[in-house]
């Protein structure tokens, strides 16, 4: 008798099945089983935010998340952000803006923003900041994430960015 468990999610939109043990984290089941390396592993305790995938439209750390609680879920990752036609305002945002440096922040720092801007089109910087406060990122020092969720809001009206 096996000890694992098939997980069944749709992730950035396609059905996914993946054979787990049950105390698999949802990090290491998208990472490992699917293959999907640009969620981070940083700190395993919630405390970086690098892992962050939307769990339902809404943002988690997948760290303390484990793989069966997604059974029957969609799962969005940071390689399901780009649009058919190229970039989504998140990521242009960050590339425009200079939202990143060595980028290891930078996809938990995405679904997060991605999460507050399907919430709040047009957050506040202390939104903003209130936001991404789970996320840690240790080389911009934040002013530059918050003119890429800046640009990132306005792009998604329409408006030049």
């Amino acid at each position: 008798m096996s000890d694992k468990v098939v997980v069944t999610t749709t992730v950035n939109g396609e059905e996914c099945e993946a054979m787990v043990e049950p105390r698999t984290l949802l990090v290491h089941m998208i990472r490992e089983s699917l293959h999907l390396t640009g969620t981070h592993i940083g700190c395993d305790t919630t405390s970086c935010g690098a892992c962050t995938v939307l769990l339902d439209g809404k943002p988690v750390k997948s760290c303390t998340v484990l793989a069966v609680q997604a059974n029957g879920r969609e799962v969005l990752t940071v390689e399901g952000l780009e649009a058919a036609d190229g970039l989504s305002p998140v990521q242009e945002g960050f590339k425009e803006e200079h939202g990143l440096h060595c980028g290891y922040c930078t996809p938990g720092m995405m679904m997060t923003v991605t999460a507050l801007l399907e919430e709040n089109p047009h957050p506040s910087e202390d939104e903003i900041r209130k936001a991404i406060s789970g996320n840690l990122c240790r080389c911009t020092g934040y002013v530059n994430i918050i003119k890429a969720v800046h640009y990132a809001a306005r792009k998604r009206e329409g408006a030049a960015a």
